[in-house]
């Protein structure tokens, strides 16, 4: 990866390259890339841990609640996961509509990465029907629902810097196969017209991500998306929360070995990298293309409102490591104030139907 990066950084004019465009190579480069590489990236011996990792309550609990939705708003039994990772999501939800559900149902699974298209391969066949893409726009006048979970997290980022009353956009040199930081005047329009459309008005010494390629897989979801619900699992601020002083660094970091990481210019296509995303630029997005905002809740909100507690079983197994005894300790730490849930957003979105909160639960 050192040696593609270096070729790619002295190619360029300034011999400097942008954060997203060192996230793009470092991430999703076809063969060294983070996420295309064969490296496990989920669980104990991966970098992190997502909740549909924690237990299958998730994506049974989705199941649920997405055939409900389409009883009362006549949506056709269509699923789409972007980025379903090792499949385990799919799994669950697949599980369970077989053994409870038991109607009809086309699953999609988009998704880049060749080695998470083999795990999933490996995980669902030849228990369930699905059907694999390698990009959204393969899908055409989509009619159900678009679902990702920690996908937009993962997201180049451009990240721009205010320092002396001036502003800047930090880029990514090498030297001595040594990446470094580096500023330069900031020019790029794009970034300076996100800045002045979410009024984010950066302190001096504050720096922030700029997420280009969200803006264009939100386009992309709504020109797949012909009629129905896009429910989009992830962590986030809103502008208020973005100018809070602890966030004045931004929120760029890496993850390795289920360590956090601060700088991500480290072990290049061996560590995850993510930010948080800009929730109140991703509904408003959204809206200029066709995705009407229904709601955003946190995560915990959003699986107590779709029930999560009716999956509590009682007992009377003193063993705490019988299958129900861990079911219940799953389900307690996903709605728990403390827990996991709690710093993550599930915003849902429409298009094509006249939802309104009593359609979603």
């Amino acid at each position: 990866m050192i040696t593609y990066l270096k070729s790619l950084i002295n190619s360029s004019p300034t011999k400097l390259i942008t954060y997203a465009e060192f996230m793009e190579a470092a991430l999703y480069h076809p063969e060294l890339g983070y996420y295309m590489n064969e490296k496990n990236k989920i669980g104990r011996q991966g970098d992190f841990i997502t909740t549909s990792n924690i237990s299958d309550i998730f994506g049974r609990l989705m199941a649920k609640w997405f055939s409900q939705v389409c009883i009362k708003t006549n949506l056709p039994a269509a699923f789409c996961e972007m980025g379903a990772g090792n499949g385990r999501f799919a799994r669950a939800f697949l599980e369970e509509w077989h053994n409870t559900i038991q109607t009809p149902l086309q699953y999609w699974i988009v998704e880049s990465s060749p080695f998470h298209r083999k795990l999933q391969n490996d995980l669902l066949k030849p228990d369930f029907s699905f059907i694999q893409l390698e990009r959204l726009d393969e899908l055409s006048s989509f009619e159900g629902m678009i679902f990702s979970n920690e996908l937009f997290d993962a997201l180049p980022v451009h990240v721009v810097e205010k320092k002396n009353g001036e502003m800047y956009e930090m880029m990514v040199g090498i030297e001595n196969d040594h990446l470094y930081e580096d500023r330069v005047p900031l020019t790029n329009p794009e970034l300076l017209s996100f800045l002045q459309e979410n009024k984010l008005h950066l302190q001096d010494q504050q720096r922030i991500e700029v997420p280009l390629a969200m803006s264009k897989l939100i386009l992309n979801i709504s020109s797949v998306l012909k009629k129905g619900i896009v429910v989009t699992v992830d962590y986030g601020y809103t502008n208020e929360e973005w100018m809070e002083p602890s966030r004045a660094r931004g929120s760029l970091r890496g993850y390795y070995q289920h360590k956090l990481m601060d700088d991500v210019l480290q072990f290049p296509g061996e560590m995850d990298i993510t930010s948080h995303i800009h929730l109140d630029d991703f509904i408003e997005k959204g809206e200029q293309v066709e995705l009407k905002y229904l709601s955003k809740l946190r995560q915990d909100e959003f699986l107590l409102n779709a029930g999560i507690l009716q999956e509590l079983t009682s007992h009377n197994d003193p063993n705490p490591f019988s299958e129900v005894s861990k079911r219940n300790r799953a389900i307690r730490s996903l709605i728990m104030p403390s827990g996991i849930s709690s710093y993550f957003h599930v915003i849902i979105q429409q298009k094509g139907l006249p939802l309104n909160w009593s359609d979603l639960f």
